[in-house]
């Protein structure tokens, strides 16, 4: 009897069930993206990034945060490319660097606050992600100082998804035992 059932346990460590631990894990990102603002968002992000199903609810707040420097550098990059656009408007140049320049200041205190997390000072990320949300709107507010200038929609919408995805992060952050 003792031999069939260490068989069987071998079986099944030689052909584990696909979804075994998953389900587990798919658990704890549902109760963690439950105490965010943004449950889909939270959800289908830390759904599809692979590394997911073996964080804790730390590691799940440092791949958010790592969603958001992705945006952030994206969003930089892009605004930066738009500099190299021929155009003769100062105006326009100037917002569109110092806009880019935001989004980089964005993804440096994003990084910063990973640090923050992996030495345990949780308030200190949790500043560090605020100011993050907050560099877009000093973009938003250099296109309202120079009027003609029509804050684009693309940014608008980077814009929200930076947003989203920090009130994600210290929604996570909020969460764990301080």
């Amino acid at each position: 009897m003792a031999s069939k059932i260490f068989f069987l346990f071998l079986l099944f460590l030689a052909h584990p069930l696909p979804n075994a631990f998953v389900n587990g894990d798919a658990r704890l990102i549902k109760k963690t993206c439950r105490n965010t603002k943004y449950y889909s968002l939270c959800f289908s992000s830390l759904k599809s990034d692979p590394t997911s199903p073996n964080a804790d609810p730390k590691g799940l707040a440092v791949i958010m945060i790592g969603i958001g420097m992705t945006n952030a550098t994206s969003t930089s990059s892009y605004l930066s490319s738009k500099l190299l656009s021929p155009t003769n408007n100062t105006a326009l140049k100037r917002v569109l660097k110092e806009c880019a320049d935001k989004y980089s200041y964005a993804g440096d205190a994003l990084q910063a606050s990973v640090q923050d997390l992996a030495n345990e000072a949780y308030d200190y990320a949790y500043m560090h992600i605020a100011a993050a949300k907050d560099y877009p709107n000093a973009c938003h507010n250099a296109f309202k100082g120079y009027p003609g200038l029509v804050y684009p929609l693309d940014l608008a919408r980077r814009e929200d998804g930076l947003k989203h995805i920090c009130d994600v992060a210290m929604g996570i952050i909020d969460n764990l035992d301080w």
